[in-house]
């Protein structure tokens, strides 16, 4: 039987699972006040206090660390990289700490389960956020300076993908999906034939707006008010990814709250969502061109997909592309286990960077 730990850090929670083969044994969310987290400088500076919020979890199963097959977290940020299973090696934790590729708390989940893995297990890491399976037309932006890369939520497009496929008994593999994850970011990808081959930027400003960010501005203006001397390089970077979206239109992200606010008859909340739901079912209409119209479903996956609100608006613009499948939530931790028992047991392969 392999023993598995899963870590998927947050910006202000650490999710843990214990997986026995690949069935889930425990799986907990333990949030962090916003206090206990602003007395750290940076997320490096966070190691400790992680770790023992790790090791807490597991002292409560009577896991030792010692007992360990494998100790599996969400990926950092590093060179781009074909989606996978990967072993975390000391050119992945070089890239990583560099904060040259991006910086998340899920990079300090590198350094934890490099960690565990000096007591006996492997530390793994499952399509990473720098997932880039790109085909070479889906990188040209119209500035060379500046080539379209991919940086989305790729963990768990991939996951409610596969799970979708597993449900209907065919492969990932041979099938062409639009994915839409809907949270507190937003991303639509092309996924063709197991391979992600075209979405947005998500973390510099590509696709749809969200609920926080803003996402695609039209150029021009965005130079405007970079420069207008109003705004630093921070604050701008604040303004588009943090304060942008719903957020920047009518200061709500819940999107609870706002369908609760529109069925009270809040004209203004209620063209902000629709125009949100407009933005995405536009997108989605782009990645089934991507994908030349042969679409097998539209898969809608994140916490928004539990909405039926946003989903009803939605479906009006996109019905008639292909079938529309709810896979509501988030997959991540099942997936990461789930890839790593695999890998365990030589039916996937375990990956070098």
């Amino acid at each position: 039987m392999k023993k598995i730990i899963v870590i998927n850090l947050g910006s202000t929670s650490t999710k843990i699972a214990y997986f026995e083969d690949d069935t889930c044994v425990k799986k907990e969310t333990i949030d962090h006040n916003a206090n206990e987290i602003r007395q750290f400088p940076t997320i490096w500076d966070q190691k400790e206090f992680r770790i023992k919020v790790i090791k807490d979890f597991m002292e409560k199963l009577h896991i030792k660390g010692e007992d360990l097959d494998a100790f599996v977290t969400r990926g950092g940020h590093t060179v781009p990289l074909v989606g996978g299973v990967y072993h975390i090696n000391q050119t992945m934790l070089e890239q990583s700490a560099s904060e040259q590729y991006g910086n998340h708390i899920s990079d300090l989940g590198l350094q934890i389960a490099d960690e565990f893995s000096k007591l006996g297990c492997v530390a793994l890491t499952c399509d990473t956020p720098c997932t880039d399976e790109f085909e070479p037309l889906a990188r040209y932006s119209g500035l060379k300076e500046i080539p379209r890369v991919s940086r989305f939520h790729a963990l768990n497009h991939k996951a409610a993908a596969r799970k979708y496929a597993k449900e209907i008994g065919k492969n990932y593999e041979d099938l062409n999906l639009v994915v839409c994850h809907m949270g507190g970011g937003s991303s639509v990808a092309a996924h063709k034939h197991g391979l992600m081959v075209d979405g947005p930027n998500g973390l510099d400003g590509e696709g749809p707006f969200s609920t926080n960010r803003s996402c695609g501005l039209p150029v021009g203006a965005l130079i405007d008010l970079c420069y207008s001397g109003q705004y630093s390089r921070k604050e701008m970077r604040r303004k588009v990814n943090g304060l942008g979206g719903l957020m920047s239109y009518i200061g709500e992200t819940d999107v609870r709250t706002i369908v609760g606010e529109i069925e009270k008859g809040n004209q203004e909340y209620k063209e902000a969502l629709d125009a949100m739901c407009y933005q995405t079912a536009k997108e989605i209409g782009a990645m089934a061109t991507v994908l030349k119209g042969q679409v097998d479903a539209i898969i809608f996956t994140g916490g928004i997909a539990y909405s039926d609100y946003v989903m009803n608006q939605i479906k009006q613009y996109v019905s008639y592309i292909a079938p529309i499948v709810l896979e509501p939530g988030e997959f991540e931790m099942d997936s990461l286990g789930t890839n790593a028992y695999l890998a365990l047991t030589g039916k996937v392969e375990i990956k070098e960077l």
